[in-house]
């Protein structure tokens, strides 16, 4: 099932596609796609509203695509949590997940303007698998639980500016939370739609030359393991979301690459979630 938010920033409706990929009203059944909805099981009553055939149809032309989840608690980041990306960067591979938070208020829509930030001068991309928590998880077991607590997966573009994040500060947080960086959608795709999140392959590319090329399977620490670390020192609650790390191929990791600039333009995608695309202007 694939969920997800239209209309114009800060007045979205929320919608679902049925199997004929017609576009379908969630407004009489939930006032958003937010964590309150997601705790309360509401995929399973938009299921049943679906299979009674009950839902309207709406009309897509001209609707904007909003974040598919609205106003997230948090957003936890992992970092270096692909091989490849870590070599290229010349980082050692982590002993355990290297976390740091992003700002929840860097989310926007799939195909919406992202702003490069005033001083900017190495803007960089990261197609990342993104996880959105269903219910509560606090002090797991073990890996094992993790996956029951996933609503959904998306994609995510971590958006970093580097030379904020590494250079002037060594605070990972000021590099990715100028606001824009995180486009998410097109959809929140729910896990019978997904039966091995680490079977997936991720592209980007930019300007249309492919910079990003790899697969799910090849995280250092697979999205149970995240899950179950980050729950034995956070409480995850519903509708937060977790960016799970990028593969090789981002501008810091290519020397020459150039970064982004005003009117660049980055398309992204993940096997069976959809795809995304960006311009890129100044703020």
């Amino acid at each position: 099932m694939k969920l997800l938010r239209v209309g114009r920033t800060g007045s979205e409706r929320p919608a679902v596609l049925d199997a004929e990929g017609a576009l379908r009203d969630l407004s009489g059944i939930t006032g958003d796609i937010d964590g309150a909805f997601l705790a309360a099981d509401g995929p399973a009553r938009v299921a049943a509203a679906l299979a009674a055939g009950t839902l309207p149809e709406l009309d897509p032309r001209g609707l904007r695509i909003g974040a598919p989840v609205a106003r997230p608690g948090k957003i936890v980041c992992i970092g270096l949590n692909y091989r490849d990306h870590a070599e290229e960067t010349g980082a050692a591979i982590p002993p355990r997940p290297v976390v740091f938070l992003k700002d929840p208020g860097t989310v926007v829509g799939p195909e919406d303007t992202v702003l490069i930030p005033r001083g900017s001068a190495k803007t960089d991309w990261e197609v990342e698998l993104a996880v959105v928590l269903g219910r509560e998880a606090r002090y797991l077991e073990s890996p094992a639980e993790a996956l029951a607590a996933v609503a959904g997966y998306a994609v995510s573009n971590d958006v970093s500016e580097r030379a904020f994040q590494l250079e002037h500060s060594g605070q990972w947080d000021l590099g990715k939370s100028c606001e824009t960086f995180n486009p998410l959608g097109p959809w929140l795709v729910t896990p019978e739609e997904i039966t091995d999140p680490q079977a997936l392959g991720l592209r980007l590319s930019v300007n249309g030359v492919r910079r990003q090329d790899g697969n799910t399977r090849n995280m250092i620490f697979d999205v149970a393991h995240v899950l179950w670390y980050l729950s034995q020192y956070m409480v995850l609650r519903p509708g937060d979301v977790i960016n799970t790390g990028t593969p090789a191929g981002v501008a810091l990791g290519l020397p020459g690459t150039p970064y982004l600039r005003p009117g660049d333009s980055v398309e992204l995608g993940i096997d069976g979630l959809g795809r995304q695309r960006q311009t890129f202007a100044r703020a």
